[in-house]
């Protein structure tokens, strides 16, 4: 309808608007505001008008927050999340009931009159006049419906909230305005249909889907008379009339609306009268809100979830953007999750880890080839109450992480994929010993050398005093020999070993940058379990790295349209070539056939991995995988204060934790049940030429030794950073070693620093 006729004139609805705003604004009793004194009207019909005429010709009407559903990879439902809990549904599928009641109780000449009620506004302004103060108001059911299209807007700001809500002659002037433009625009029955969809009903329900669901587990169409009346009572004041809290007011409430319904014919005395003898009837459910009620123990990988939402510019490019589109919600998120994995997760972590433990556990499952997170969990439970946590071990700290936690030799793949693409035959030989100083000094990125310090090197040692060289890569992978990786990174350099990393995905779980160190070889930077496994699931994909996914598809319904959202994509490329990975998938083999994995094992299904345990086993690791899936397990205290020497964690007493002891069988348990049913896969492998080396026991550990010096670099441009180390080490079979010298707390979290401070420990 244009804004003006052809001769220049006003519209004969804005005739109407200006006189209303004129004879009834001025007097201001619409929705029962009753101005002090006879002398301000005038001033209130001139400011009136000049404020109608300056508002905006149209309402801006926000699509209505809504709940968002997570699915697993399998559509079963994971989680709601939501700002404001509401599903919208169409008129025809909101009981006849429902739309009689709150027409009857809020509004019964809602379908005889426009946007205002004339009748409604002399009787409210008789009725405030007799008792002096506000005591009737005369809003109808369209301007209540302006109002809560104002409050949805304001979001969750107290503050717009506020200013949506005020008792103000120019609020009530904005809400005349625009409910005559909606009484035009949309017609009653969908006035009808939008306030019941906005409207609060209390207990966190918003619009009566919602209420229906929370008050009597049932659905809109399905509301009974009794059930529609109570509904349709709780609109005006929510907390007052809250029949979960106070039965007595909201049965009477409930009463009332009856009464109003037979007295405009909706219903006739006799159905009143027998159900306001009706109980309440009641079945309440609890509002499901959050990844805190995630099923299957997936609270982390749900909030994993948000936090993609609300970080990758896929959905919005600023984060203002995409919060917002993630509070409206009304989002179908299919996730990657795969149910069967994620219950074999939570099945082995409950075996295996007490959430009472002094220790916790993470594990995250990812799909070779797809980057897709197959599963995420941990021991510590997603929640607020003692031996919970909202921290989600399994990523990076960007991520919703922690700092991240030393993987041991489990970055030693990395180093061997490294070394071969730059040439080393896969059975090269180094001596080994079982002490050393640093090799110095040792190449990096830039042009840089690593440097020891010649006053006083920087020294490792193996877990074992009996392992002892030579060794070739095979037997030093199996047995996790600190001597050899440190040999060999210093044979290559550093910057091979960093470039590397960073093509299959590993980076420091704090975001710092790598630091240019030889003590990398033994896995001093803090990582994170999805990392880990996801490196993993390079070897298994043959060399191809791919990006970890955990979104699948999202759809988002706005109003009654539905629409798909772009998602993140993974992203595949080359880090290292075929014959690379099938070289370290033949190597890691071995650790589960013969080494320090052997309780890993996965029967006759092909499976490889490596255990991880760092010094002074402040966390113990084992990352390993199959053609179809890769996993990482991770052990430790989280805030590193206890030592896993002469603990009990499961219900099981351990003198020293090893990667192989602890995490190997809960990786070996959880894969199991991932990949019950799923077709046996076997690896690409390379024929390894043996050494001949000398025959020499397994050992009993997958470690080796080490400190922290921290030197620093010199003003040639040298890095410093020294690992050194002076624990006596212990055969096979014999008491944990005793340090000669005492650590400081928090002295292996190390520095990545301009003066070039690295990592060190002992590393197994």
């Amino acid at each position: 309808m244009p804004n003006k006729r052809s001769g220049g004139g006003l519209s004969p609805t804005q005739q109407a608007a200006k006189f209303l705003g004129v004879s009834v604004l001025a007097g201001a009793v619409l929705a029962g505001i009753a101005l002090p004194a006879v002398g301000a009207l005038g001033l209130a019909a001139k400011g009136s008008v000049e404020s109608f005429d300056e508002l905006p010709a149209n309402m801006k009407t926000p699509p209505l927050s809504q709940r968002t559903t997570i699915l697993d990879a399998d559509g079963g439902q994971i989680a709601t999340v939501y700002s404001r809990d509401r599903t919208v549904v169409p008129l025809k599928d909101i009981s006849p009931y429902m739309q009689k009641a709150i027409v009857a109780i809020e509004d019964s000449r809602f379908y005889q009159h426009g946007a205002v009620d004339l009748k409604g506004v002399l009787r409210a302004l008789n009725k405030n006049a007799q008792t002096g103060g506000v005591s009737e108001g005369a809003s109808t059911l369209t301007q209540q419906y302006v109002k809560n299209v104002f409050v949805e807007e304001a979001g969750n700001d107290p503050t717009k909230v506020a200013q949506a809500t005020q008792q103000t002659i120019g609020r009530k002037i904005r809400e005349l305005k625009y409910a005559i433009q909606v009484e035009e625009e949309l017609g009653k029955k969908k006035i009808l249909e939008n306030y019941l969809n906005i409207t609060f009903f209390g207990q966190q329900a918003y619009g009566v889907e919602a209420a229906a669901q929370r008050y009597f587990s049932t659905s809109a169409k399905d509301l009974d008379l009794e059930q529609a009346a109570l509904l349709a009572g709780i609109v005006q004041s929510p907390s007052r009339y809250d029949p979960v809290n106070d039965e007595t007011e909201a049965t009477k409430r409930r009463n009332t609306v009856l009464q109003r319904m037979a007295a405009v014919g909706d219903i006739s005395r006799a159905q009143a009268a027998d159900a306001m003898k009706a109980p309440l009837g009641l079945k309440v459910s609890k509002p499901k809100n959050g990844c805190i009620t995630a099923v299957k123990g997936a609270g982390f990988f749900c909030d994993y979830v948000r936090e993609v939402f609300l970080t990758d510019p896929v959905f919005g490019k600023t984060k203002e953007k995409r919060a917002k589109i993630w509070n409206q919600g009304g989002l179908t998120i299919r996730t990657t999750m795969d149910p069967q994995a994620q219950n074999a997760a939570q099945r082995s972590i409950k075996e295996h880890v007490y959430k009472s433990d002094e220790v916790a556990t993470a594990v995250s499952l990812v799909q070779p080839g797809t980057g897709k997170i197959l599963a995420m969990g941990q021991s510590r439970p997603y929640g607020f109450k003692k031996n919970e946590t909202q921290i989600n071990l399994s990523v990076d700290q960007s991520m919703g992480g922690g700092m991240g936690y030393q993987p041991g030799s489990t970055f030693k793949p990395i180093v061997a994929a490294a070394a071969l693409e730059d040439g080393m035959p896969a059975n090269k030989v180094y001596s080994s010993p079982y002490q050393m100083a640093y090799p110095s000094p040792v190449s990096a990125c830039d042009g840089k050398r690593w440097v020891n310090d010649p006053n006083n090197p920087a020294k490792l040692e193996n877990e074992n005093s009996s392992e002892v060289g030579p060794y070739d890569m095979r037997e030093a992978t199996a047995k996790s020999v600190n001597t050899y990786y440190v040999q060999m990174i210093s044979d290559i350099g550093i910057c091979p070993v960093t470039t590397m990393a960073k093509k299959m995905g590993v980076v420091r779980a704090d975001g710092d940058k790598m630091p240019q160190v030889p003590s990398i070889a033994l896995g001093t930077q803090e990582m994170s379990p999805l990392t880990m496994a996801n490196a993993y699931a390079t070897f298994a994909a043959r060399g191809m790295h791919c990006t970890p996914v955990a979104i699948e598809s999202v759809s988002r319904r706005v109003g009654d349209k539905t629409s798909s959202l772009e998602v993140p994509k993974s992203t595949c490329s080359r880090a290292m070539s075929e014959n690379t990975a099938d070289t370290i998938n033949a190597l890691l083999k071995g650790v589960v056939e013969d080494g320090t994995g052997k309780k890993a094992g996965l029967g006759s299904r092909p499976s490889a991995g490596k255990t991880g345990t760092t010094d002074e086993r402040y966390a113990a690791w084992f990352v390993g995988y199959t053609p179809n899936m890769a996993g990482a397990v991770w052990v430790g205290d989280p805030a590193h204060k206890r030592k896993m020497v002469g603990i009990t964690i499961g219900g099981r007493s351990y003198g020293k934790v090893f990667g192989g002891e602890v995490p190997g069988p809960i990786w070996g348990d959880m894969m199991s049940g991932a990949l019950e049913g799923k077709p046996v896969e076997d690896f690409n492998t390379v024929h390894i030429p043996d050494s001949k080396p000398r025959d020499r026991g397994d050992g009993d550990g997958d470690g080796g030794g080490g400190r922290d010096d921290g030197g620093n670099g010199d003003d040639d441009g040298f890095i410093g950073g020294l690992v050194g180390g002076n624990n006596n080490g212990g055969g096979g079979g014999e008491p944990f070693p005793t340090p000669s010298f005492s650590i400081p707390e928090g002295f292996f979290r190390g520095q990545s620093n301009g003066g070039g401070n690295g990592n060190g420990g002992r590393f197994g």
